[in-house]
Parts: structure tokens; C-alpha cells; sequence
């Protein structure tokens, strides 16, 4: 068993949490109290200042800087599924799985954080 921690980040999906939706979607995280560098990680201090972080949660919404569809088999993976890079609001850029399409999205597109793939890793859908 690896004791290496899992570096995907958290998606919130129960309760009410400060920054989320009504369904309860967001992306855990930090931010630097000097600075406001956001990060999906926890850290004790600010990557970019060395100031203290505190909880954050970011999303649930956000806007699509890029994505692609992926063709090619790898293991645990059957394409095509798209991925994007997601700028959440007010939080930092991530990669997530987009639900329910075979389909790049154009940049600028709005989407949600609609949980986690059953690997774990962040799904995101379109916005209404």
C-alpha cells in the first residue's frame, strides 16, 4: 500500500459549505491571507508570498480556458471523453473530466463542478 497522499483535489459534494452551491458542489483548497494566491492544495504557506493559507473553497462554477477530446485508450479509460482546463471562480485553474461529452468546449464556456468521476478525479458539466 502507498503512503503517498492522493494529489487530485478534494470535490465537496454533502452539506452546506461557505462558497458553494445549494447542492452542496465545490473544490476544496487554500488561500494565502497576505496575498490571495489561490491553491487547490493544502499548504501551511503561500507558494507565491510565504504567507499563512487558510480553508478555501472554490467553484462551484468556472470558466473553460481549454479542452480536448481524448481518442487514444489508456488503462481504466474508455475514450473519447473530454477534459478541460477549468479557471473555477475566484480560485485557481484545474484539469476535470466533462460529463456527458465527446465534444471539445470552446474557451470561455461556462461549466459546474458536478462531483467526481468514479476514479476520483473532478467532473465538471456545462452550464445551464
Amino acid at each position: 500500500m502507498s503512503t503517498v497522499p492522493d494529489p487530485r483535489p478534494t470535490v465537496l459534494g454533502v452539506g452546506v459549505d461557505v462558497g458553494v452551491d445549494a447542492a452542496g458542489r465545490g473544490v476544496a483548497g487554500t488561500r494565502c491571507g497576505a496575498c490571495g494566491h489561490p491553491s487547490l492544495w493544502s499548504t501551511p504557506r503561500c507558494p507565491v508570498c510565504g504567507g499563512a493559507t487558510a480553508p478555501a473553497v472554490f467553484g462551484p462554477g468556472g470558466t473553460v480556458w481549454s479542452s480536448t477530446v481524448v481518442r487514444v485508450a489508456v488503462p481504466g479509460r474508455t475514450p473519447p471523453y473530454t477534459l478541460a482546463y477549468v479557471d473555477l471562480d475566484d480560485g485557481p485553474r484545474l484539469l476535470a473530466h466533462v460529463a456527458g461529452s465527446t465534444e471539445r468546449l470552446a474557451p470561455g464556456a461556462r461549466v459546474r463542478v458536478a462531483g467526481s468521476t468514479a476514479d476520483g478525479d473532478v467532473l465538471v458539466e456545462e452550464a445551464p
